[in-house]
């Protein structure tokens, strides 16, 4: 019994919270399925949602995002539903804050609030830490000004004197202060990162990166190819650091596999910001495993997303193979999109390592795409580079003859320009 009365009170002390969207009729967003997903945010981050309310309207209302109307119904709603506070879909200026909080008389937040603090509570390594810190204090930043800028504008009065103006500068200046300093150790991290870089480039080990929606199974993806152990639950944004991990592919030469955090619908800017030394990472690789949860109904939406961040990162020159992974679902409607902007596509189970042999074979494939096969002779001399061309190729034949090891492999074009001495016909 006393358990149950435990459990009970946990309950009641979690969040309820009604969900608020505005539907502008943009092109591409589907108002009710953002919900949905604000609807996992919400569940993530430890608060229940209780009831949700959607308005149609050409854009959301400058003042308090919904119109006076809608306002009036939201209040009887949270009476009714017993909620602590209301969560939009979108993301609120500062002044829209304080009048729906004036007008509602409850907690305020919108999604870019949910998304933060859910990766708050996620990072665990420095570099994670410190991405969250900065696009938290630049968040709180931006509604410090806009606070400060309408107290400056009231001329006077009760909560407008001295202390308080004194108070918000002391806060804007810590803020400014924090971010140098965030900036400073990410900086370092980010010239550690290119120093790992450029001694993977001089051993010539091809680099793969995993993208994809949140939950799409990155991570499940990695684990099953590697040691990796990175968290993997049926969440949102279940891990947040990035892991690289080598990776034998079928005809035994290797790769540098590595995850990256997971995209979605209105990633705040300030996170991209603060990612965007991690999410670069991208840029580097010499190909993109798009993995696409095939199970959910909003995949296609999904794959959008996931192209348009990939093109503000810069990476839409990158050559993609897309895994559509969990294909050992019931859920999963056939047939399954056909993805234009990926060279090769492919069908996976993560989790029960269906299809992952046709992947790296895939892989293996594209690979040999961008490299020519070149015949060497090397004399016994030069013996020395048979190990570099070992560590560096892969080779197609081997034959001692005569005057020197006669070689056939595929090559990138420095290891071409290094051989070409020994170039034959």
């Amino acid at each position: 019994m006393a358990k149950e009365t435990q459990l009970h009170i946990t309950e009641e002390m979690k969040e309820r919270v009604i969900l608020v969207g505005v539907d502008q009729d943009t092109v591409g967003m589907d108002t009710e399925s953002c919900l949905d997903e604000l609807d996992e945010l919400v569940k993530t981050a430890g608060a229940v949602s209780v009831a949700r309310m959607i308005q149609k309207r050409e854009r959301v209302h400058p003042a308090h995002y919904l119109g006076k109307g809608k306002l009036e119904e939201l209040q009887v709603m949270i009476n009714a539903y017993d909620a602590t506070g209301i969560v939009c879909d979108d993301e609120l200026s500062p002044a829209q804050i304080k009048n729906l909080e004036q007008i509602l008389n409850t907690k305020i937040m919108d999604r870019t609030m949910v998304i933060l603090d859910i990766f708050a509570s996620r990072a665990i390594s420095k570099e994670g830490k410190i991405q969250v810190e900065l696009a938290q204090l630049k968040y709180r930043l931006s509604r410090l000004a806009g606070i400060g800028a309408s107290m400056s504008r009231l001329g006077g009065g009760i909560g407008t004197r001295g202390p308080g103006e004194t108070k918000l500068e002391v806060d804007r200046r810590y803020i400014k202060s924090r971010i140098a300093e965030l900036n400073r150790e990410l900086k370092e991290i980010e010239t550690h990162r290119q120093l790992l870089r450029s001694q993977r480039d001089k051993k010539g080990t091809p680099v793969v990166s995993l993208v994809g929606y949140t939950n799409a199974g990155k991570s499940t993806l990695i684990n099953h190819l590697t040691d990796a152990e990175v968290l993997a639950e049926d969440k949102l944004f279940a891990t947040l650091d990035t892991t690289t991990r080598l990776v034998k592919l079928p005809n035994g030469s290797d790769i540098l596999l590595t995850d990256t955090v997971g995209f979605i619908q209105k990633l705040p800017h300030n996170l991209v910001q603060a990612f965007r030394a991690t999410l670069e990472e991208m840029k580097y690789a010499d190909i993109l495993i798009h993995v696409v949860d095939s199970s959910n109904s909003q995949r296609k939406e999904h794959m959008n997303v996931v192209y348009n961040t990939l093109r503000e990162l810069g990476c839409e020159e990158t050559p993609v193979i897309t895994a559509f992974n969990k294909i050992d679902k019931e859920e999963v409607e056939y047939p399954l999109p056909i993805d234009m902007k990926a060279m090769y596509t492919v069908n996976i189970s993560a989790k029960k390592g269906e299809g992952i042999e046709n992947m790296l074979e895939t892989v293996e494939e594209l690979l040999k795409s961008f490299r020519k096969s070149m015949k060497v002779l090397i004399p016994y001399q030069d013996g020395s580079l048979i190990s570099y061309i070992h560590g560096k190729c892969e080779l197609i034949s081997e034959e001692h003859t005569e005057t020197g090891y006669l070689i056939e492999a595929y090559v990138t074009e420095e290891v071409e320009n290094r051989l070409q001495p020994y170039v034959c016909e």
